[in-house]
């Protein structure tokens, strides 16, 4: 009678112990605050819990067999669950407990029927028990904290186990009990710290994998040749290794199932024949990026025809067919294309338009710079509604651009032309581009006026750049419509005009670069209002003071209002606390340096240039407070006095130029503890993040069905930006401009043009990775000192127009990259350093104005030993102290024989007499 009653009342809903333990599910994932992901359950008139979100049960049983608890848990604090909430559900054969940052289990899940396990994106450190689950063919462990302290004994009884995912963990090496479970066909090791040679033994024993992913890891050696024994392999992902060597032409023809290959980012060697897949039937994604090494791919040698139908085709920088440098012929037979991305090669000819019209559903076309040529010539006739990707930047195309494009592309989100020979106005009807996120027209030969209903129609326009054109006329007029716009660069154009109040209309505005353009009149003070990260405004007739309205940005991090009229103080309210990249050079600010409220939080604050104004005052102090400050531009103003030790405390300084003031005084001893030119001692700075708002990318477009992860397209994937900054630094007689990874490598000293006295301190010597030292017209004195000879990296060294004197170092000649050198119009005396390495590059010139001087190259030969031997200089430890005995000794004896003479004459001169008379 009970039996009879438990059925009936099974065939109406869930169970009551399954739906009570459900419960209590709920109150254990929700916490004093609840669940907002299970707040449905046990609400309202539903009883069944068999129609409760995430719940599956069995048709026939009515039983719980599946639990989808997915970030189910709104704490983000991590946390342990007790196993034993779990045990009503025995018929439990899929459970998800993804995302809910979870360390671990309290107990031993005890589920005996359980199939699939999915654990992902938790804080395990160490796989949970599972003795209790022998029937488990799935288990998915990416995204812990799983390392090899733990011994992985869990696994060795899984002998069901089909699928193991143990991707983005900390593993160092791979587990040994994973070789025994020889029931696997999907394993994914990705995105761990695993490096070395592949264990052979293993993989070999494996003989049912399916899928196998080990990519972004630190594997080294060459491909084994034990993959052939997996001749059941449908996915193979090795990208992001350290392989090399020649990829085994005997590898592909003997896996016949391969659906999916990617050898990506390697560092293969040799050739490579892309014939040896002509009989992978199957094959539909192949990806190999080459990682600019010596890897060679060759599609038409040996001739073959494919017997696959590709759906992603990515083969760029691999120096595609080398020799021939013909398109790849084979793509004639490829009709169901998604995408292609032939980029970086150099395969020369017209634009293969005919790629776009064999493949109907292409969505994705990337071929830049592989040296195209002639026009872009589309088919008025066709449109290409899946098409998404256009990029066929860096080429050499010319011609206008077709009026039409947007109606044989109208479902664009990116379209590049940049770096070609484009000419003529741009297109009106681009407007239609509705769905358009990114257009970059940048470096181009396009004039005329920015058309309207570019800025009207396309609304969802997230990166324009119109860089380095002929555009001219007002941008971003009223009724500009660009709402989503985060970046906006119209640089190097002849833009003219006020600023327009039509950027306020994109109020997301992020990156925003004016500069060399004609805009005049004031910088509106509105522009704080907007959320910019980046905002650059140089080269431009711009006027006025900086408006108050920058003390609103809290996240401005460049900020460039160099080369303009710009007038008043250099305002104390910017907020130095985020800003890392400050350029005010060649303006007309005036007065001192403010003493900015931020600067107690200002260590962002990578480079400070005010170069080239009428500032005055001394340095101030606080100067110190820009602890992370790696340049220093402060020349061409009037700044005077003593150049401040607090100087010396900014220890990760590269560049420093305090040339063309008033500075007086000796130059500090204590320049010597800066780590200028010491690379080692920091990372690279100037290569900083800029925030998500250009450098796209997009993931695959085609899904590809797999039990690891789903490759597939999802969104339009928009990376940070890597912004590059640009400084101008006076070295070898000339201005130099560093940017980008060039920077880093620069480091020098400029404090010419001032009135420093006293000796040069031979600390400056322990400088030994400095490339550029400028300390010329000064008013210096005394020797040049030995420890110069320690500047191993100095490339300029310039000590002209000062009045040095003594002997020049020999042991100068030892500095092998010196390029520039001078020390012309000072009071030196003695032989030349030798005529050899790079001292016999310089001339006369270097010497001038020391009458004193011999030798090569010179015309003043040397004649006697004095010339040829310069006395010794006392040790640079002691140096000082030698020098001021020396004075002493002399100076105390004739100070009184001065002072007796005078009282002599005093009492004898008649004047003297007259004087005590009065």
């Amino acid at each position: 009678m009970v039996m009879i009653e438990l059925q009936s009342y099974g065939s109406l809903g869930c169970l009551e112990d399954e739906r009570a333990g459900l419960m209590k599910l709920k109150d254990a994932f929700g916490g004093p605050t609840g669940s907002s992901a299970l707040s449905s359950w046990g609400g309202g008139e539903e009883r069944d819990c068999c129609k409760w979100a995430r719940v599956v049960c069995d048709d026939a049983t009515k039983r719980v067999s599946g639990l989808y608890l997915r970030a189910a848990r709104d704490s983000r604090n991590v946390w342990s669950l007790d196993a034993s909430l779990f045990l009503p559900f025995q018929e439990l054969q899929n459970f998800s407990l993804a995302d809910n940052f979870l360390a671990g289990f309290e107990g031993v899940l005890n589920l005996s029927k359980l199939e699939v396990l999915d654990l992902s994106y938790n804080s395990f450190t160490e796989i949970p028990s599972l003795d209790a689950m022998q029937s488990l063919r799935s288990l998915n462990l990416r995204f812990n904290d799983i390392n090899n302290s733990h011994h992985f004994k869990e696994l060795t009884n899984l002998t069901n186990l089909e699928m193991l995912n143990l991707g983005a963990n900390d593993l160092t090496e791979i587990p040994s009990s994973i070789w025994d479970l020889t029931s696997l066909k999907a394993l994914s090791l990705t995105e761990n710290g695993l490096n070395g040679l592949l264990p052979l033994r293993g993989f070999c024993k494996l003989v049912n994998l399916q899928e196998l992913d080990l990519s972004s890891n630190g594997f080294e050696g060459k491909l084994p040749s034990c993959l052939t024994n997996l001749t059941s392999l449908r996915l193979l992902e090795l990208s992001q290794n350290r392989f090399e060597g020649a990829i085994p032409s005997n590898l592909f023809p003997v896996l016949k199932s391969l659906e999916y290959i990617s050898l990506s980012h390697n560092l293969f060697e040799g050739s490579f024949s892309f014939g040896s897949l002509a009989n992978n039937s199957k094959l539909e994604v192949f990806e190999l990026v080459c990682e600019n090494n010596g890897l060679k791919v060759d599609t038409e040698n040996p001739p073959w025809t494919p017997l696959f139908q590709l759906k992603v085709f990515r083969l760029s920088n691999c120096k595609l067919n080398d020799k021939s440098r013909v398109f790849p012929n084979f793509l004639l037979n490829q009709l169901e294309l998604r995408e292609i991305d032939l980029s970086h090669n150099s395969i020369p000819g017209m634009i293969p338009m005919w790629l776009v019209a064999n493949n109907t559903r292409l969505e994705i076309l990337k071929l830049a710079n592989i040296s195209l040529a002639g026009p872009l010539t589309l088919d008025l006739n066709s449109t290409h509604l899946d098409m998404f990707w256009f990029d066929i930047s860096s080429n050499h195309i010319q011609g206008e651009l077709p009026s039409f494009i947007s109606s044989a592309f109208p479902n664009l989100t990116y379209l590049n032309l940049s770096s070609n020979s484009f000419q003529g106005s741009i297109p009106p009807s681009l407007g239609n581009l509705s769905v358009l996120d990114a257009l970059d027209l940048s470096d181009n030969n396009f004039s005329g006026q920015l058309p309207e209903h570019l800025v009207t129609g396309c609304a969802s326009l997230r990166y324009l750049k119109l860089s380095n054109n002929s555009l001219q006329g007002q941008f971003l007029p009223s009724k500009s419509n660009l709402t989503r716009l985060n970046g906006l660069f119209l640089d190097s154009n002849v833009f003219s005009g006020e600023i327009p109040r039509g950027i306020m209309n994109s109020s997301k505005l992020m990156l925003l670069d004016l500069s060399d353009n004609s805009l005049s009149g004031k910088v509106p003070d509105w522009i704080g209002d907007l959320p910019l990260v980046s905002l650059a405004l140089s080269k431009n007739v711009l006027e006025g003071p900086i408006p108050s309205g920058f003390c609103k940005s809290k996240e401005l991090r460049f900020l460039d209002l160099s080369e303009n009229s710009l007038s008043g103080g250099v305002p104390s309210c910017l907020n130095l606390s985020s800003l890392r990249f400050l350029h005010l050079q060649q303006n007309e600010f005036r007065g001192p340096l403010p003493n900015f409220p931020s600067m107690v939080s200002a260590s962002s604050l990578l480079t400070f240039d005010v170069r080239d104004n009428k500032l005055q005052g001394k340095i101030p102090g606080w100067i110190n407070s820009f602890s992370n400050l790696r340049v220093l531009l402060l020349g061409g103003n009037s700044f005077e006095g003593p150049i401040p030790l607090q100087l010396c405390d900014l220890r990760k300084i590269s560049i420093i130029d305090l040339s063309r003031n008033e500075l007086s005084g000796p130059i500090p001893s204590c320049l010597h503890g800066i780590k200028i030119g010491d690379r080692k001692a920091f990372d690279d700075p100037f290569r900083a993040k800029m925030g998500a708002a250009f450098d796209f990318e997009p993931s695959y477009s085609y899904s590809y069905e797999n039990q690891l992860d789903a490759y597939q397209y999802s969104a339009l994937f928009i990376t940070d930006t890597e912004f590059k900054e640009e400084v101008e630094f006076i070295t070898k007689s000339r201005s130099e401009t560093y940017k980008g990874n060039i920077l880093q490598f620069m480091s020098g000293i400029d404090l010419s043009w001032n009135k420093l006295t006293g000796p040069v301190p031979y600390q400056i010597g322990y400088l030994s990775d400095v490339h550029a030292l400028n300390l010329s017209h000064n008013h210096l004195t005394g020797p040049i000192p030995q420890s110069f000879s320690n500047l191993r990296q100095i490339e300029s060294l310039d000590l002209s127009h000062n009045s040095l004197s003594g002997q020049i170092p020999p042991k100068l000649v030892e500095l092998n990259f010196l390029s520039v050198f001078t020390v012309a119009y000072n009071n030196l005396s003695g032989r030349t350093p030798d005529w050899k390495a790079q001292f016999a590059t310089f001339d006369k010139h270097s010497y001038e104005g020391n009458s004193l001087l011999c030798g090569l190259p010179l015309e003043r030969r040397c004649i006697n030993n004095e010339d040829m031997s310069p006395p010794p200089q006392p040790s640079y430890a002691v140096q000082d102290d030698t020098f001021k005995v020396a004075f002493l000794s002399t100076f105390w004896p004739t100070y009184a024989m001065a002072f007796v003479g005078i009282i002599v004459i005093l009492y004898y001169c008649p004047y003297h007499e007259y004087l005590i008379s009065m």
